[in-house]
């Protein structure tokens, strides 16, 4: 059976090393896991991939035969993944892993909301599939920018229509915030309480609508927290995916 975990954040929330250590945890506990980077644009990575766009898709040819600046040549070759599909298939059959953990665009708007991002997720043929969304630990440590994030991490649930796992990110860097952060993300009325302390009223109870809605709607996020440095909480993070692709069994 393969499973495919699609890791996806904002620019700069450690989707990379995410994805490296998740890759770590599961070839540690006697799993088979391949990494795929689906990031054109990725000028080093903190791992190996076992599959890498970058040998499909050349942005500098892009550039120079389009006449593209950088960000056109990125959209163009996002869009071109699901030209690619067959043959990224055909490598992922090849290496026949346990988990394909996937590597998304730096950029999440190149990925999640443009039509190439959603058709690969639907297509690209596994035994189940999840996605992580990676909140950075730096972004979200005040409560209106932890709902943005949240509002994000639900549009991004809506485009790629998978089961998803919130993952905060960066835990380490972050030791003062954390126990807030986790609580905003497990109680309404926690973060709630803690908008109502902002300065700027009107943005408060916009946030205050927005949070109750996702939690209304079922998009309340949930996280669990690992590490940026260390494979603290990668065990969690595991067992929730886990949960998610194959019922606990693992």
């Amino acid at each position: 059976m393969v499973y495919a975990v699609f890791i996806t954040g904002t620019a700069g929330s450690g989707k990379s090393l995410l994805t490296s250590r998740l890759l770590q945890w599961y070839q540690e506990n006697g799993n088979y896991a391949a990494a795929l980077n689906l990031d054109p644009g990725a000028a080093s990575l903190p791992y190996t991939p076992d599959i890498d766009v970058r040998d499909y898709v050349d942005i500098s040819i892009l550039m120079e035969n389009y006449g593209l600046g950088p960000n056109g040549a990125l959209v163009m070759a996002s869009d071109m993944l699901a030209t690619r599909l067959d043959e990224i298939q055909e490598r992922v059959d090849e290496i026949n892993p346990d988990y394909l953990i996937v590597d998304t665009p730096g950029q999440i708007e190149l990925f999640a909301f443009r039509a190439s991002g959603p058709y690969f997720v639907s297509n690209l043929a596994a035994d189940n599939k999840a996605v992580v969304f990676a909140f950075d630990g730096m972004l979200v440590s005040s409560p209106i920018n932890f709902v943005s994030i949240a509002l994000l991490a639900s549009a991004v649930k809506l485009r790629l229509k998978c089961a998803q796992i919130n993952a905060l990110t960066k835990k380490d860097l972050i030791s003062d915030k954390l126990k807030d952060i986790l609580d905003w993300a497990g109680s309404t009325q926690a973060l709630e309480s803690a908008l109502s302390q902002e300065k700027d009223s009107e943005y408060s109870l916009l946030s205050k609508d927005l949070a109750r809605s996702l939690t209304r709607a079922g998009f309340a996020p949930g996280l669990v927290a690992v590490s940026s440095n260390t494979p603290n909480g990668q065990v969690n993070l595991a067992a929730a995916l886990a949960r998610t692709l194959n019922q606990g069994e693992d």
